[in-house]
């Protein structure tokens, strides 16, 4: 492995650039909510890397940020080790990858499904169809979710129409199904000419009135001009606050097996759906939480991202516009630790589920409680409640147009990869770990607050790698990298990335049980019992001194389980699933 002084000749060295980020974050920890063992012990935290390259064709220091990210994670990790088990006789080590940050920062497009990946063709009939109105399994449907030239020269708008297509396909004068159109330079020119009918003005009102996700693509300069922009840029990258209530500390559950999993009994329901808020209870999983991932049966989800995004976890569906769903649901409130929210804001309160009816519910049973609302415009501002996903973030906040500027053109372009939604997922995990050391140390219930929008304010904040490093970034890229346009699809684009990265990178992509150089691959491969097929998946990132954040159950998907915390006392090979390698 590389040290930071084997690469500190360099002229770059991605390293040190990671303990750079990583510093600026622990010395903001009082404002990130953090416990203070991570500024006090951030010196027993170190990154590494075996190729000291720069993985992803993008101008933001996105590995380098993630792994700060997992560093920060591993370090509340310790501090909740040091509170259950007890603190060593000096601060637990935590070491990070910067491989490992880079498979974290495009995980879905690394898992397998027998073999087949997210873009197999033939891996959808593999899957549980939880697409209800085939957004995503017809090309002329998902191509309503992208971005396109306006009325006015110079001028793009991401329209979304995110997992329902029809409304924001209506909204532009197009029919919500076309059968005869599939070729996909068709389907770009159809749905593109027909966007370039309206200016940005036309599309947001349009947009506003019909509630759908949609987006101008700023410049970074302009974005933070407007007073959404102007107040959020000044906000901390998470936020986690103390809710309403006077409760005493709330001690970890008693360890059932004497492991050291830090989140043993700890109980999680998962709100969430697409990637950023799975990630938050992913990672909570890794830790050995027992998290409960609860959908509607009626609302669509993207099937492949299951596949990664539900290791750990049991799946089950309630449908909380019912009375009955309602009632289930409540029965598993009564004893909940975590609760993350990734809808639209304000649809769980709504329903009477927010944070402040979920602390005054802790406040009754004398339990505190860590809610973790993920969305994409943050929560203060007059865009707060807008519905939006990674692309919207990365549109509106200036990141697509500096990809498009790296890549020598004159147009935003989306950037490969959902890696905003991996770095809010990391964000929200961190707060909802914060939230239960000091809900165990103090007491309280407590309330954190992630979003895609400040994953990029972030990376804006670290800085893009210097015009020379850029430069030498482009001689390294295939030539096909170079013909992605705007109106590229998002798995257009990461294909072509995945491609260039598994040509110049094949240590990234060694197969699960295959060493590559040596070293161990990134990946693991468990037999899913719900799934009755092999998976492959990437493995947790951070290592901790004393703590084992391994999965204990291969991933399903949503629906198959119960809506019950009783089935979480059986582990993975007692439910079927079985790690292979």
């Amino acid at each position: 492995m590389a040290s930071n002084e084997e690469v500190s000749g360099s002229r770059y060295s991605p390293v040190l650039e990671t303990s750079r980020i990583f510093s600026d974050l622990c010395e903001q920890s009082e404002r990130l909510g953090l416990p203070s063992q991570v500024l006090a012990n951030k010196d027993r935290v170190s990154f590494s890397t075996s190729h000291n390259e720069i993985y992803f064709p993008i101008p933001f220091k996105e590995t380098e940020t993630l792994a700060a990210l997992k560093g920060i994670e591993g370090s509340v990790a310790a501090a909740i080790a040091d509170l259950r088990f007890g603190q060593n006789a000096q601060p637990r080590g935590v070491q990070v990858s910067l491989e490992g940050a880079t498979a974290f920062g495009c995980q879905a497009y690394m898992a397998k499904l027998d073999g087949l990946s997210k873009l197999d063709p033939n891996v959808k009939s593999r899957l549980k169809d939880t697409d209800l109105l085939a957004a995503q399994s017809i090309g002329y449907r998902r191509m309503s979710a992208n971005l396109y030239k306006t009325k006015n020269p110079g001028e793009f708008y991401h329209i979304h129409g995110s997992l329902e297509a029809t409304t924001t396909l209506n909204m532009i004068g197009l029919e919500g199904h076309r059968p005869d159109l599939t070729d996909y330079e068709d389907i770009i020119k159809v749905i593109e000419g027909q966007v370039q009918k309206y200016s940005v003005s036309e599309l947001e009102a349009m947009n506003k009135e019909r509630r759908q996700a949609g987006v101008p693509a700023l410049k970074h300069e302009d974005f933070i001009k407007t007073p959404h922009g102007k107040l959020n840029v000044q906000e901390p990258a998470w936020k986690l606050t103390q809710l309403q209530g006077n409760l005493p500390p709330t001690p970890f559950p008693a360890n059932r097996t004497g492991n050291k999993k830090i989140l043993e009994g700890v109980k999680v329901l998962e709100m969430c759906r697409i990637i950023a808020g799975p990630t938050v209870t992913r990672i909570l999983a890794e830790y050995g939480a027992d998290v409960l991932k609860i959908t509607s049966p009626n609302l669509s989800d993207v099937p492949f991202f299951q596949v990664d995004g539900n290791m750990g976890k049991h799946a089950a569906d309630l449908d909380l516009k019912t009375e009955a769903g309602k009632v289930e649901f409540e029965k598993l409130l009564a004893d909940v630790d975590v609760i993350v929210d990734g809808y639209r804001p304000g649809a769980l309160e709504k329903l009477g589920y927010g944070p402040q009816a979920m602390a005054a519910m802790a406040e009754k049973r004398g339990k505190g409680i860590v809610y973790v609302n993920e969305n994409c415009f943050g929560y203060e501002g007059e865009w707060a409640g807008r519905a939006g996903w990674q692309q919207i973030a990365d549109c509106v906040t200036g990141i697509a147009w500096a990809q498009g500027q790296f890549m020598g053109l004159s147009t935003p372009v989306v950037p490969p990869f959902p890696i905003s939604d991996y770095g809010t997922g990391c964000m929200g995990a961190i707060a909802a770990l914060s939230g239960l050391y000091h809900r165990a140390k103090t007491g309280g219930s407590y309330h954190g607050k992630a979003s895609l929008m400040h994953y990029d304010l972030l990376l804006f904040a670290m800085g893009q790698y210097s015009a020379d490093v850029q430069e030498e970034m482009r001689a390294s890229q295939p030539p096909e990298f170079f013909k992605l346009r705007h109106c590229d699809s998002v798995d257009r684009i990461s294909s072509t990335v995945l491609n260039g990265m598994h040509q110049r990178f094949p240590h990234l992509y060694a197969a699960a049980g295959e060493e590559y150089e040596g070293r161990q691959p990134l990946v693991e491969k468990w037999f899913s019992r719900a799934y009755n097929a092999d998976i492959e998946v990437v493995k947790p990132v951070a290592t901790i001194e004393g703590v084992d954040n391994q999965f204990v159950r291969a991933s399903r998907p949503n629906g198959v389980d119960p809506a019950s915390w009783e089935d979480f006392k059986v582990n993975g090979e007692g439910e079927g699933d079985v790690k292979k390698c």
